[in-house]
């Protein structure tokens, strides 16, 4: 096996940085966590923006553990 086909085998397999991509996850499985109404932003329930809130988030996670893992 050459150096070049090692380098793609370690980069195509599972690192540290994908841990990160567990974070959304964990943050939205614990449901009774944000079932709440309060804290309230632009008249929306916390149970709704803190989920929305995660969408852009998750986003950059998965950005910024493409960028460091490739």
């Amino acid at each position: 096996m050459t150096s070049l086909e090692r380098g793609e085998a370690r980069r195509a397999g599972f690192n540290g940085w994908s841990f990160l991509l567990l974070l959304p996850y964990v943050a939205l499985l614990w449901v009774p966590f944000y079932a709440k109404s309060q804290p309230s932003l632009w008249g929306f329930p916390f149970f709704y923006w803190y989920q929305f809130l995660w969408v852009p988030l998750t986003a950059l996670l998965i950005g910024w553990v493409y960028w460091k893992t490739r």
